[in-house]
């Protein structure tokens, strides 16, 4: 009988295990094993304890934060507990950004608890806890799971069971509240402040926010470190209110890799504006730029006519004022290009250096002015000469308006090159008062114009052009094969923008323009009646091809994806590189335009280059090429992000979540293999 009563006992002890085990019976699947746990082996009336759900998935799978990001669900658990029981809500850890397709989610991965805490009444006996929970895990497929679980706690003394481990590492993994005052600006800037945050302390950091529809989440989120606070340039999603509140969990990561979670609160004001750097630095980097921009390949055809100018100045004697001149020109079309990006600006237009090329209607008509400055060249027709007996006193002025035309033009065809130091200068300028931005623009300016305005001022310089002679017209006649090369690219630049009827359009335009300058030079040395005759011509040429710009103008465009991609390339977009960061992998971008000269050489020495090639295959670089040619909104957001107000602009970022890198603007083979290949 006592043998009977023993083996009674111990039968009961086994049935009882898993609530004695305070662990309940498993759901199992081959996606993952979840049960309900309890952090003590006994429970005290008025005394809170917890209970979770333990989640543990198969490797690849995961499953949902409160707020799931762009695509599936938060797990749903549904408490039944006794009448005097009261609970709280579930106590979330800091998700993951996991990126699914092209969608940004935010989820769990491994092993998971979600506790909630209890607390019984002063008088209470056993307490059984009834749960019915619905969750959803995902891998390439997504599915959806259902379970009931059950757990009976006697009373007691609590005593820690043996699952509270698992929730004082729930409680690690917790964001805690946050030191720091923040502040949403209407544009979506993330305005950080601590007298722990600086750029020695904080090396990344990104938002998620409590609830869906708040922010893009597959958006990149920009950080701006500074003494004291940072910013991140976070999206707002369309159709959100700009004033409202912020909430969610900020990560910050400091020089160890060491992450900081913190549950943050924005309130709704401006984000400071970003310092600004001295002015005698940026107008120093505006000299600069200009002055190099006299090497980039936009402005090798107008060196052709700065050649004859000089060489004409220094036999008249009139290089002084024909250098005069031809700065004030330059000085005049850079205030206007700074002018009418101000306005840009003003009127809520994304403008950047070099913003008319992205016109098609503007690119063929820059093209069609080269082409007749070739033709001029090549002696077809005469400006500047005899002009119905206008006396000498207006010919020379005709020289002198020539050489501000010469700078007028230097400054239209060099924009679609950039050089070294204007990139800073530019952000800085368009970032400041618009004073400061004119005066930006103008040093700029006084850039490119100083090597032919020191030219022409030193009289021993100008002494140094050979004689004038015969030399002098074949000189002129050569140079103007740069200025039809010239249209010929701008040629190709339509073909990007407007397609095939853009180039029909623009190669009317050359035989408008053709027979225009034709006929002005064969009537130009014939009798008044003839030469009124031939003037007329030509101006119902070029009225004609004036007429053709409007066909230009409502030509289809090219899709962007088509005109940005090369072999090795992905089409540039925010979700595809959010996407690759998620993933871990490297990314290359590359923003470029078909109207920018330097961005064309940069891919062919640089980019294009074999060992390039090979060490983007070699360290599974993903290569994202963005077309800026029409000014794709998506790009002319990443390059502010960046601080950059036209292409180029190269940016790497390492694997891993690694500090994105911004390359040189003038980019070369080694600079890119050194970043593919560091140390």
């Amino acid at each position: 009988m006592q043998r009977l009563a023993t083996f009674a006992l111990l039968f009961a002890l086994i049935a009882a295990g898993p609530a004695v085990a305070l662990e309940s019976a498993p759901a199992n699947s081959s996606r993952d094993t979840v049960t309900l746990v309890s952090d003590t082996d006994a429970v005290a009336p008025g005394t809170p304890f917890r209970v979770g759900l333990r989640f543990r998935l198969a490797p690849g799978w995961h499953t949902y934060w409160r707020n799931p990001g762009d695509a599936g669900v938060a797990p749903q658990l549904a408490l039944t507990l006794p009448p005097e029981i009261r609970s709280g809500p579930i106590e979330w850890p800091t998700p993951s950004r996991v990126a699914e397709g092209p969608v940004m989610t935010y989820a769990y991965t491994g092993d998971l608890l979600l506790p909630v805490t209890a607390t019984p009444a002063a008088q209470a006996g056993p307490i059984p806890i009834q749960a019915h929970v619905r969750w959803l895990v995902c891998k390439e497929i997504c599915v959806p799971e259902e379970a009931d679980f059950r757990l009976d706690l006697p009373t007691g003394s609590p005593a820690p069971s043996t699952q509270a481990p698992l929730f004082a590492a729930h409680d690690r993994a917790v964001p805690r509240p946050s030191p720091w005052q923040a502040q949403i600006a209407p544009d979506g800037s993330l305005w950080v402040q601590g007298p722990e945050l600086s750029p020695s302390t904080v090396t990344d950091a990104w938002f998620i926010p409590n609830h869906a529809g708040l922010i893009e989440d597959d958006a990149a989120q920009p950080l701006s470190v500074r003494q004291g606070g940072f910013v991140l340039a976070l999206k707002l999603a369309t159709g959100g209110r700009p004033d409202a509140e912020l909430s969610g969990i900020l990560t910050v990561r400091d020089h160890t890799g060491l992450e900081t979670d913190v549950e943050l609160h924005a309130v709704p004001g401006a984000a400071p504006a970003p310092p600004f750097p001295p002015l005698r630095r940026v107008l120093a980097f505006a000299f600069l730029g200009g002055l190099i921009l006299n090497l980039m390949p936009c402005v090798f055809p107008v060196l052709a006519m700065k050649a004859v100018a000089l060489a004409k100045g220094a036999a008249s004697g009139e290089a002084r004022a024909q250098g005069v001149f031809y700065t004030a020109g330059v000085l005049v079309t850079f205030a206007a290009l700074g002018g009418a990006l101000l306005a840009a600006r003003a009127a809520g237009v994304a403008a950047g250096w070099g913003f008319q090329f992205a016109s098609p209607v503007f690119v063929a008509a820059m093209a069609w002015l080269l082409f007749g400055v070739g033709l001029n060249l090549s002696g077809v027709f005469e400006v500047g000469g005899t002009l119905a007996g206008t006396g000498s006193v207006l010919a020379a002025r005709g020289g002198h308006l020539g050489s501000f035309f010469t700078g007028l033009l230097a400054v239209l065809v060099a924009t679609p090159c950039t050089a070294p130091f204007m990139g800073v200068a530019i952000a800085a300028g368009l970032a400041a008062p618009p004073a400061v931005t004119m005066l930006v623009f103008l040093v700029m300016g006084l850039g490119l114009a100083a090597p032919y305005a020191v030219f022409s001022a030193v009289p021993s310089l100008a002494r140094l052009a050979p004689r004038p002679g015969r030399w002098m017209e074949v000189l002129k006649q050569g140079l103007a094969f740069p200025m039809y090369g010239a249209a010929a690219w701008l040629l190709w630049v339509v073909s990007q923008e407007a397609g095939s009827a853009g180039v029909l359009g623009t190669a009317a335009g050359f035989v408008l323009l053709g027979f225009a300058a034709w006929v002005l030079g064969v009537s130009q040395h014939a009798s008044n009646g003839h030469r009124r005759f031939g003037q007329s011509a030509a101006l119902a040429a070029v009225l004609l091809a004036a007429a053709v710009l409007s066909g230009i103008a409502v030509a289809p465009g090219v899709p962007a994806a088509a005109a940005g991609t090369s072999e090795g390339a992905e089409a540039f977009s925010p979700s595809r590189l959010a996407a690759l960061r998620a993933e871990g992998r490297p990314v290359f971008v590359n923003m470029t335009a078909a109207w920018c000269v330097t961005c064309l050489v940069n891919e062919r020495v640089a980019i294009s280059s074999e060992p390039v090639r090979e060490a983007f295959a070699t360290h599974h670089v993903a290569y994202l090429k963005g077309d800026w040619t029409r000014q794709d909104p998506a790009i002319s957001a990443f390059l502010r992000e960046y601080g950059r107000n036209g292409v180029p602009l190269y940016v790497y970022y390492p694997p891993h979540d690694g500090r994105p890198v911004v390359l040189p603007q003038i980019l070369t083979e080694n600079e890119v293999l050194e970043e593919l290949n560091p140390g």
